[in-house]
């Protein structure tokens, strides 16, 4: 690739970034803290994601609520789990909204809520990605097994109401 074309494919993906609102700075953190994530490096990873997620980055806030439910990096609590987990799903991070939907329905760090557990597990399989989708939905099922037909139609309404807010 020529001087030229690498300098404007690299002009371009920072104005990309620019426009998303994720600077070139966010970016270079996020993927570092991805990466301490993925060699297990869980204390970094977490003092990573935490100014990201506080500015309303949806992946750093996932992995925060990961960590938090699972006590890697930080010691386990579900209450901040959960917290990081709605921040992220409400703008539309399908793997945040599965896990919100799986602490709906275990009622860890939110009360028990299968309606809530179904939004979120619905509009997480809706957009999950391939390889992850047949496991998705049968959880999702799982959880309507559980509801009445009245709680199942609320569940439905309110994720076809529902719609993604940037904190950006």
């Amino acid at each position: 690739m020529s001087r030229v074309s690498q300098r404007a494919r690299i002009i371009i993906a920072a104005i990309i970034l620019t426009m998303s609102g994720v600077s070139l700075a966010n970016a270079d953190s996020l993927r570092a803290g991805i990466a301490a994530f993925a060699r297990e490096d869980y204390v970094r990873a977490a003092d990573i994601f935490g100014p990201l997620a506080d500015r309303g980055n949806p992946v750093a806030q996932f992995h925060l609520c990961f960590m938090y439910a699972n006590g890697r990096g930080v010691q386990q609590n579900y209450a901040e789990a959960a917290m990081w987990c709605h921040r992220a799903a409400e703008q539309g991070y399908p793997p945040a909204q599965y896990l919100l939907g799986l602490l709906f329905d275990k009622g860890q760090g939110v009360p028990v809520n299968w309606v809530q557990a179904h939004k979120w597990l619905n509009l997480a399989a809706s957009h999950a990605p391939p390889r992850d989708r047949a496991a998705w939905v049968r959880v999702r099922d799982a959880v309507a097994s559980k509801m009445s037909m009245g709680q199942l139609a609320a569940a439905r309404q309110l994720a076809l109401d529902w719609r993604p807010t940037p904190e950006r």
